[in-house]
């Protein structure tokens, strides 16, 4: 990325005493003097289009010192807080980032980037694409060829524009046209998904302006054809008004009688730690990632320093013109904060609910207030552990409790339901449920083709995958952490294992950065270590495993725009060297992005990765190969990654766990049936010799 730094201005305002934590979101009165300032540095009529202003962190070795401070009690060394800004000169392609200290008062830095790099999608833009698009006489023009209903509706879906390096230095928006049902056009929820349509202009993003109407090739190779009527088909509606609902489903009630187990403690205007059994940790909430979880911590010790998913990428199968270009850097490309929903109690989140809000901003630099962006809840996940001595009958039995954080967005037809989840065991598990409507587009009647399946008449679901990348800064009992893999093997037949049953476990050592696979035939398993703390009870270095599952990687050629650009979609693992602000995988600015500057850039670099302070990035996903069964809306698809305690404790953590009891619990029986396993046992006599006596 190039970048050229512009002149500052002298600091402006006096220093101020700033109270807030140093990984506490911005407030609105921080947004709104970070926006002041950075409008000091241009003439009073000139108009800045604001896309992110966000708490810039403190350098790593600033904070580590001060959590320190912080967790033994002491008084931590102040941080100033800082901005970061990144902004548009209104009209112009003139994109921007700026660091604003905050606590001085004054702009640090102001960098205009290079050619190439384009800023993020904003909701008042994306409103306003939307708008053009429809407005424009030549669309109107294709629009009437299509000689649709009158009153019919018009809905547009603006989609960043991607990259094919063909005439794609400038920052576009596709959009892909639908309509309403036109037989219900006031129907403000119709399914315009069942009704695309073969008009798609795209919009300069600088002049605000339709340059160009594709049309969409809706046969089986890449021609188009010029608009002709019509032909309507069916509604296919998702809403409950428009089902045949159940009625034989019962009530099944959330109730926690004495409240939560968990606490929210709220530190200054933007800050939340959380506690819950033996679990302690701070959200935070910013435009590109979203939720975010520092300083993880069970029982005091240190386990993770910043956790949040750092990237994601939807790449299509289509290779036509213009859905060649269709892969969804959604976080990059917009931002899961912008896009958070409002979750509804009782809905989004059962039992006792706790919410949080959190401060975004506007185009204009304002503050944006978003409420309820995240819930936190506890759930029953079923049995925690249990053992029956069939001898006795006596069975020890506690159920598993577990927290959920979670967010939910929606990325036009898209829902990502994303949440972190904590057990009573040490373990924490990162879910994404994938919802919502698939991205549709036409295709001629009785046609079928192999990169999508036909959902409806006329409609093609495009097949896709879903690649997400999560980024895992981990402090396992300190920062100076390794990486290795367990695999298991099979011994050979020899004198010492003439039956050729046995196997070993074995681990492997990875001492430079680089991208690594999961092996499944060889049960290969990441772990992350700490070697200079040893377990008390078998001398092993502490450490977590990961259990990510296995995905295809991404289908589109090396060579290819799509490849180069998601940087991570290519292996399950990338462990790196930590560096300040190497925190997206598929780097900083991925609209329209040329790649080169993300993770896999990063692990080129080959550096030690061996007791040092070390990132992980880990990617998981989904083939989605569409079904009739994903229209009008899909079920959800669950996918997870899990860490888990590996000689992390002396026992199994979760024992103090009370015991499953039915006083407490209070279940309905609705059948008996008693189990009781017979067994028989043995006494030693005084001699030595055992005694046996039937338990029937």
């Amino acid at each position: 990325m190039s970048a050229e730094e512009m002149s500052i201005r002298p600091s402006v305002g006096v220093a101020k005493h700033v109270s807030s934590h140093p990984l506490s979101p911005l407030s609105s009165s921080e947004i709104s003097n970070a926006t002041r300032l950075v409008q000091t540095l241009y003439p009073a009529n000139t108009g800045l289009q604001y896309k992110v202003v966000t708490l810039q962190e403190p350098k790593k070795a600033q904070l580590i010192p001060f959590l320190d401070a912080e967790r033994c009690g002491g008084k931590p060394q102040a941080i100033g807080r800082r901005a970061f800004v990144c902004y548009y000169i209104r009209k112009t392609d003139k994109l921007h980032e700026a660091v604003v200290n905050l606590s001085r008062q004054r702009v640090e830095s102001n960098l205009r980037l290079g050619p190439s790099v384009h800023g993020p999608g904003d909701a008042e833009e994306i409103l306003l694409v939307e708008k053009i698009a429809l407005q424009d006489k030549g669309v109107q023009a294709e629009l009437a060829k299509l000689k649709l209903p009158k009153g019919t509706t018009i809905i547009s879906d603006p989609w960043i524009y991607g990259s094919d390096g063909v005439n794609d230095e400038e920052r576009m928006y596709q959009c892909f046209l639908y309509m309403r049902d036109p037989h219900n056009p006031d129907y403000l929820d119709s399914n315009h998904y069942a009704f695309p349509l073969t008009i798609s202009p795209v919009i300069d993003a600088v002049h605000m302006k339709v340059i160009r109407i594709d049309l969409l090739p809706t046969g089986s190779d890449h021609s188009t054809k010029e608009p002709r009527p019509f032909k309507i088909p069916p509604p296919n509606e998702y809403t409950p008004e428009y089902q045949d609902l159940r009625a034989d489903l019962k009530p099944l009630n959330v109730v926690q009688p004495e409240g939560a187990s968990f606490r929210v403690t709220q530190v200054g205007e933007t800050g939340k730690v959380v506690e819950w059994q033996k679990w302690f940790f701070r959200v935070g909430f910013n435009q590109r990632e979203g939720m975010v979880l520092y300083d993880v911590r069970y029982d005091e010790r240190s386990i993770f320093y910043r956790m949040a998913l750092s990237d994601m990428v939807i790449p299509y199968a289509d290779p036509r013109h213009p859905f060649h270009k269709k892969a969804a850097f959604d976080l990059g490309d917009v931002g899961a904060g912008v896009m958070a929903n409002n979750l509804k109690l009782g809905c989004d989140c059962l039992g006792s609910i706790h919410y949080l809000d959190a401060v975004l901003n506007t185009d204009e630099g304002q503050p944006w207030h978003m409420e309820n962006v995240v819930c936190i809840h506890e759930q029953d996940a079923g049995i925690g552990w249990k053992h029956t001595n069939y001898r006795t009958g006596t069975a020890a039995i506690a159920r598993n409790r577990e927290l959920v954080v979670q967010s939910i967005i929606t990325v036009a037809n898209y829902e990502y339901i994303m949440a972190f989840i904590f057990n009573q065991a040490g373990e924490v598990k990162y879910e994404v449920r994938a919802t919502g409507i698939i991205s549709t587009q036409p295709i001629d009647e009785g046609l079928q083709v192999p990169w999508g399946t036909v959902v409806h008449p006329g409609v093609l679901a495009t097949h896709h995958q879903h690649i997400f990348s999560l980024r895992i800064d981990p402090a396992v009992d300190g920062h100076n952490n390794r990486l290795v893999y367990e695999e298991a093997h099979a011994m050979p037949r020899s004198d010492f294992n003439p039956h050729g049953v046995g196997y070993t476990v074995n681990e492997t050592l990875v001492e430079k950065s680089a991208g690594l696979d999961i092996n499944s035939d060889r049960n290969r398993v990441f772990k992350v270590q700490n070697t200079s703390v040893k377990n008390p009870v078998n001398g092993k270095p502490v450490g977590y495993k990961i259990h990510a599952p296995p995905f295809q990687k991404m289908l589109a050629d090396p060579s290819s725009f799509h490849f180069k650009r998601a940087e991570f979609a290519d292996h399950n693992i990338y462990v790196t060297q930590y560096h300040d602000g190497e925190t997206y995988a598929g780097g900083t600015y991925t609209n329209q992005s040329r790649g080169g500057d993300g993770v896999r850039a990063w692990a080129d670099r080959k550096e030690n990765v061996k007791d040092t302070d070390l990132v992980l990035f880990i990617q998981f996903g989904l083939q989605h190969s569409t079904r009739v069964e994903d229209f009008p809306v899909m079920p959800c698809e669950i996918i997870h990654v899990s860490f888990k305690p590996v000689n992390f404790f002396d026992k199994n953590p979760a024992l103090d766990v009370p015991p499953s009891r039915q006083e407490v619990n209070r279940s309905t029986l609705l059948s008996s049936e008693e189990h009781h396993q017979p067994g028989l046992e043995a006494k030693v006599a005084e001699q030595g010799d055992l005694c046996c006596s039937s338990k029937l």
